[in-house]
């Protein structure tokens, strides 16, 4: 599994901080699976505007070692067409989970999250768990 890349959802990154015992995190599942992460800008976004003060040096340093994928025009087209899709079915999920899993599909990475009901709901999403 060396060198594979998967896009870590912000729910991975909260509990990882949230953890006393950081060994029992999911990120820390994912690292000895040997994975290599990305984020989405989203996630970015989500991270330090909940993030207060006495945490910004914490996710600093987390991530500044982590790729951050954008939110682009093509990943918001695919965010639309995955919208009407799960509107269609009545299945739509809250709109971040909506960009990051877009970003996951127009990049090819696929996520991991804590939060796995909701991207299942899109079709041909493989999300780790």
């Amino acid at each position: 599994m060396a060198d594979k890349l998967i896009l870590v959802d912000t729910s991975i990154l909260i509990d990882f901080y949230r953890k006393t015992n950081k060994a029992n995190s999911a990120w820390m599942a994912l690292v000895r699976q040997e994975y290599e992460f990305a984020i989405s800008v989203i996630s970015k976004f989500e991270i330090y505007s909940g993030a207060t003060t006495s945490q910004l040096t914490f996710w600093d340093s987390v991530l500044q070692r982590i790729t951050v994928f954008p939110f682009d025009e093509k990943t918001v087209d695919k965010a639309v067409d995955i919208n009407k899709e799960l509107k269609r079915k009545r299945k739509q999920i809250d709109i971040p989970d909506l960009f990051i899993a877009a970003t996951a599909v127009q990049f090819q990475i696929p996520p991991a999250t804590l939060n796995w009901k909701h991207f299942a709901r899109i079709d041909g999403l493989v999300v780790i768990e």
